[in-house]
């Protein structure tokens, strides 16, 4: 059908009918395509968009809901930017409980369309009255004309995607879908467009990626209900068994750690061109886990991009936050890349014979900035001597600045390889240690000094 043909009304009718993309440079080595349903294309930026309007629609319909009436609902973020959309357009006010482990651009973009945040604690049981759903329960009970759209226990959520999302995923790839992968929050998405799909086609296998942590899978094996544990994706897994999820129409689980689903987003972006989110990695990998395992060009994997990696930015395109949570692997900064990034106005090696003066190497302290010298005979570090050591002595008799440095010299700076990572020289260096040589094909190539490895450490350039 010709997109955007016509004017929409409102930006509400602009939701729906995302784009399906085929994936190519992550898919290399697998003969079966995959394709994934663009949903950041929503107005809002997320699969979300679909429920939220419909939700208070339904809320209308049955009376739940007047005109200036209060939505609350407990969000990882994406469910509350659509919920925000719509009640924007149709004139309601919204407060939004989220878990404080999710972005801060997700609160600022609520804030901005006009709702009301409140950042619960994500270390606490579900039934703890600082949850983020029992919070938000609470708040609609204290409200008159007041609705909590509670996306993870409303039929409306699965329902939504059994309206649109199955029946498009179904027409765009002309019938030929024959796996569904889609990682669940709530469950609406994956039970309500896996649910369409399979009445077209009983053969479509329906796959759920699942994060580290989530109790989801070992639900569905066991019918036990565990404790679970935090785990850094957002958005999808749990803690809790929804409503919303419906278990019977799973064929299959893939479980995906916050490592390789953040490692992936950032490759959408890099490789693909898509630039999504940790939740939408969690598909991918369990997209392709599932197409090397069909390795049939003539099946077709199908999965959603759940949202916009600009929501993301502080965390999964974050290094530091990425290196701090232990998903990225520290940079290794070795001592040659340290010496190799120091201004060139001096030499690799500013030094002094044992017979120079100590004139001469408070002269060359001065010119090069430095404020000790390593002694050096037949290329060798045999003593060291330091300005201030130097100046102190001279200011007590001067006649010392004409006396040879070896009459006054400290014993030698240690000597490390280059190839040394610079947190292992930091361990070296102290108050009478100030500075390490530094050998490089069993010659002496540079000197690092305590001042070089704070700035290195501290992002000092």
């Amino acid at each position: 059908m010709p997109p955007h043909e016509r004017p929409y009304a409102n930006i509400v009718e602009t939701i729906g009918w995302t784009p399906l993309v085929r994936l190519h440079k992550v898919t290399q080595g697998i003969r079966t395509p995959v394709l994934a349903k663009a949903e950041f294309f929503n107005p809002g930026g997320s699969v979300k968009d679909r429920i939220g309007v419909a939700m208070i629609e339904a809320a209308e319909r049955e009376g739940r809901l007047k005109p200036g009436g209060l939505i609350v609902e407990a969000t990882s973020g994406n469910t509350g930017v659509g919920l925000a959309l719509a009640a924007t357009v149709k004139g309601y006010h919204c407060i939004f409980t989220m878990p404080d482990k999710m972005s801060q651009e997700k609160a600022r973009l609520l804030r901005a369309l006009g709702a009301e945040v409140i950042i619960t604690p994500t270390a606490v049981p579900p039934d703890h009255p600082e949850n983020y759903i029992m919070k938000g329960r609470a708040i609609a009970a204290a409200h008159q004309n007041a609705i909590f759209a509670d996306q993870h226990f409303n039929p409306v959520n699965p329902e939504a995607h059994y309206q649109t999302t199955g029946p498009e995923i179904w027409e765009q790839t002309e019938g030929r879908v024959t796996h569904f992968a889609c990682s669940p929050g709530t469950g609406g998405t994956v039970s309500g467009a896996g649910r369409y799909l399979k009445e077209k086609n009983p053969a479509i296998k329906v796959i759920a990626g699942d994060p580290v942590g989530s109790i989801y899978t070992e639900y569905a094996q066991t019918h036990h209900k565990s404790e679970g544990h935090p785990y850094k994706v957002e958005g999808i897994g749990g803690d809790k068994i929804p409503t919303s999820l419906h278990f019977d129409v799973i064929d299959e689980w893939v479980v995906v750690s916050d490592k390789d689903a953040m490692l992936m987003a950032r490759r959408l972006a890099k490789e693909e061109g898509l630039f999504v989110g940790g939740s939408t990695g969690v598909n991918v990998v369990s997209a392709l886990d599932i197409a090397r395992k069909v390795n049939d060009p003539k099946a077709m994997v199908v999965t959603i991009l759940c949202d916009t990696g600009e929501r993301y930015l502080s965390k999964v395109f974050n290094d530091e936050w990425l290196r701090e949570n232990e998903i990225l692997d520290s940079e290794r900064v070795t001592v040659a890349r340290l010496i190799g990034g120091k201004d060139r106005g001096a030499p690799a090696l500013a030094h002094i014979a044992p017979s120079g003066t100590v004139r001469q190497a408070l002269n060359l302290m001065s010119t090069y900035n430095v404020s000790q010298l390593p002694v050096l005979a037949n290329g060798n570090g045999v003593g060291a001597v330091s300005e201030q050591v130097l100046m102190a002595k001279a200011l007590e008799d001067s006649t010392v600045l004409d006396h040879a440095v070896e009459e006054l010299m400290d014993p030698p700076f240690p000597v490390v390889e280059s190839d040394w990572p610079v947190d292992r020289v930091a361990q070296l260096l102290s108050h009478e240690t100030p500075a390490v040589l530094v050998r490089k094909d069993g010659a002496l190539a540079g000197i690092v000094t305590r001042y070089d490895v704070l700035h290195q450490l501290a992002g000092i350039r």
